[in-house]
């Protein structure tokens, strides 16, 4: 049998990291919105850009 390798790349998820942070600064989250963040990240992205008159 051969050996298989899986080659895990972590750049995306520094990348995606980085990009959650400068969410919750750009939209001066707190803790807990931070953490909603996680899971409806482009809701608030695209509330500070309606507000913004980007949409």
């Amino acid at each position: 049998m051969a050996d298989k390798t899986i080659k895990v790349q972590n750049e995306f998820g520094l990348l995606w990291f980085a990009g959650w942070l400068f969410t919750l600064g750009f939209l001066n989250l707190g803790f807990w919105k931070g953490v909603l963040a996680l899971i409806v990240w482009p809701y608030y992205i695209g509330a500070a850009m309606t507000a913004a008159g980007a949409g």
